[in-house]
């Protein structure tokens, strides 16, 4: 992945529990990107921090939860707008394994689900294409 430095580098965690379900978290209202859209945890990473660090990093910082990274499952892309700019986004994305289950949301207005699989596209949730298919990306490498 050849990154410019104007580039945001990211990391995403693909929790999937003992019971191969997959945990999706919903956005805050105040959220300036997709507000209120249900997706994995993910963010930026600080500056030489390795993907894999920053993915755990943001599981806790987003859910509470700590994990241990499985392998990686594929990488992705994405442009945004910061400050009227267009900005290329590159993500690392993982497949993670919950060492806990209590699960703090930083936001009172945000919700978590733990879903199966099959029930990703049907459970009437408000997930975006990018983020459904960084889910399938682990499950099509499970």
């Amino acid at each position: 992945m050849t990154v410019d430095p104007g580039d945001k580098r990211l990391a995403a965690a693909v929790v999937m529990d003992d019971d191969g379900r997959v945990l999706l978290v919903r956005r805050s209202a105040t959220e300036r990107f997709l507000p209120r859209v249900w997706g994995v945890p993910c963010g930026k990473l600080e500056p030489d921090e390795l993907p894999e660090d920053g993915a755990l990093r943001e599981l806790k910082e987003e859910t509470g939860l700590l994990g241990e990274i499985v392998r990686k499952i594929g990488e992705s892309s994405f442009v945004s707008e910061y400050r009227g700019s267009e900005v290329k986004n590159w993500q690392d994305n993982f497949l993670v394994r919950p060492l806990t289950l209590e699960i703090t949301l930083p936001e009172p207005d945000q919700a978590y689900l733990w879903l199966p699989p099959s029930e990703l596209a049907s459970a009437g949730i408000d997930i975006d294409a990018y983020n459904l298919d960084v889910v399938r990306q682990a499950l099509t490498n499970f």
